[in-house]
């Protein structure tokens, strides 16, 4: 009795100390939350400067049953996967082109570093007034600003590959289509996946500052909204809104690379 019971003991300290990783986070945020709610309460703000969390989440429980809330969300997420999708689709083939020709790099390098000397908040606004307030814009503004970091680790990605691989695919006369399937796909996924990682949460900034510009939908148009009414409650349900976007959007990126990545564990 007194051996099975020791054996308790030892498993019970083991086992919560296995779970303590995962708990962090919840007790980060129960925190957060608790020092949020003491700092609207001494502080004396009015609600319209400082909401208290019960504020935010009776405002939130409201958009949500009004319909608005998901709405706009869905309009940003749309907007989101449609600009990650296309500046992550011309970033693949530019870097490709890239990776393969020094000329070609020396052409293209000024004016890529050119265009991210300049704040993609600065560009919003033409791309608006070019293209007008609706979707088209959003999903232009959200490709530019993905595109750069997708890019640059393609082409890192791309050089990484070793060349006594290229060697050994030549002396199988592998065609230039299954050198690329085979090898280099393969060897610069992890370097691009995590390009893809920074790519999939900038997504959600682009899109925001373009519906922040001009829009009459989306997440950026709620926070307008809120600011224009002093309904600050809305303001922070619709910024936790797009957090909870861009970190489903990074978890995503995660499992995607878990499984494409495998191969590696193997």
């Amino acid at each position: 009795m007194d051996l099975n019971l020791s054996r308790k003991l030892e498993f019970l300290p083991a086992f919560k100390i296995s779970r303590l990783p995962s708990l962090i986070p919840i007790l980060m945020l129960g925190f957060a939350i608790a020092g949020w709610e003491a700092a609207a309460r001494l502080a004396g703000l009015p609600a319209f400067i400082l909401p208290s969390p019960l504020m935010v989440a009776e405002r939130f429980l409201r958009a949500l049953s009004d319909g608005s809330l998901l709405y706009h969300a869905a309009v940003t997420l749309l907007q989101v996967v449609l600009g990650l999708l296309s500046g992550v689709s011309g970033a693949l083939v530019l870097g490709y082109a890239i990776a393969k020709s020094r000329l070609f790099e020396r052409l293209v390098s000024p004016f890529l570093v050119a265009s991210q000397a300049i704040p993609i908040v600065a560009i919003a606004p033409l791309m608006v007034i070019w293209f007008g307030p609706g979707m088209f814009s959003k999903v232009l503004i959200c490709a530019l600003i993905v595109f750069f970091p997708v890019l640059v680790n393609t082409v890192v990605g791309l050089r990484a590959v070793p060349r006594s691989l290229y060697e050994l695919m030549r002396s199988l006369h592998a065609s230039r289509w299954q050198t690329l399937r085979l090898l280099e796909v393969h060897a610069a996924m992890p370097v691009f996946l995590g390009g893809l990682r920074i790519g999939a949460t900038l997504s959600v900034i682009g899109a925001v500052v373009g519906e922040l510009v001009g829009s009459d939908r989306g997440l950026g148009f709620l926070i307008n909204v809120g600011r224009g009414q002093y309904d600050t409650a809305l303001v922070f349900v619709a910024i936790l809104t797009l957090v909870a976007l861009a970190l489903g959007l990074y978890a995503l990126v995660l499992w995607f690379e878990s499984r494409l990545l495998a191969w590696q564990r193997q």
